[in-house]
């Protein structure tokens, strides 16, 4: 009986034991908060490179439209300019000068947007209708995303048109096109092209900012400072340059 007894105590007692649960490993659970932490930085990473990408594309879509809307100013201003220019020489061969041939010029070069063919005229440095409409599809599928599309499109418009006063800007586009697809060998090629050709075009800020930002992308790091740095010195005060600042600070230090 008291063997009998002792067996069953034992047993119970072996049980409760079994039950009990162990004290987790101060360690592992060290381990386990930091890994959650990490996996918390990671994402906010990912999260914050995601929202650095789309910016950077509303950026790139709201140059584009500022380009275009210059663009049509410039040549607008430069049709009124020439049919300013053109109506007061035929005013004059028809004997009215001074004050009414300046006159009557303004009010028809202001009144005269069907007539603006004067801007193609031989020697007119402004873009053809057909020039202007290649342009638009290449840059139009820029906008919509198709950027192979946008590719081949400035690409052939920089073929057939190289002397076009569009062509600095095509130069540049074909680079955002290459860069948001990734190809940044090619990006860095065609920005350089446009530093070179056109050393003076409103776009060259631009592309030596898209430049440095090729050469980050590569973890051309040094090559990426030095770009940079120069957007900061050599076009101070500008977009560019405050753009080129914030990528600064987001380049690794040298080890």
């Amino acid at each position: 009986m008291r063997v009998m007894f002792s067996a069953a105590l034992l047993t119970s007692i072996v049980a409760g034991c079994a039950s009990t649960p162990a004290d987790k490993d101060p360690v592992q659970l060290k381990l386990n908060d930091l890994d959650e932490r990490m996996t918390k930085i990671v994402s906010n990473q990912v999260e914050l490179s995601q929202r650095l990408d789309e910016v950077e594309g509303n950026l790139r879509a709201m140059r584009g439209r500022v380009d275009e809307l210059e663009h049509g100013s410039d040549a607008l201003t430069k049709q009124q300019r020439d049919l300013y220019g053109d109506l007061q020489k035929r005013l004059a061969a028809l004997g009215v000068t001074g004050g009414a041939a300046a006159g009557a010029a303004a009010g028809a070069a202001t009144g005269a947007d069907a007539d603006s063919a004067a801007a193609g005229e031989e020697g007119s440095n402004a873009p053809s209708s057909t020039e202007q409409a290649v342009y638009a599809q290449a840059f139009d599928a820029l906008k919509a995303g198709s950027y192979s599309t946008a590719i081949t499109g400035f690409k052939d418009f920089l073929h057939n048109y190289p002397d076009s006063s569009l062509a600095d800007n095509a130069q540049y586009w074909l680079g955002e096109a290459y860069y948001v697809n990734h190809d940044y060998n090619a990006a860095s090629g065609a920005f350089k092209t446009v530093l070179k050709k056109w050393p003076d075009s409103r776009k060259a800020p631009d592309a030596l900012l898209k430049l440095g930002y090729t050469q980050f992308e590569q973890k051309q790091y040094p090559a990426a400072r030095a770009t940079l740095d120069e957007v900061t010195k050599k076009y101070p005060g500008t977009p560019s340059a405050k753009l080129a600042a914030d990528r600064l600070r987001r380049i690794p230090a040298q080890p």
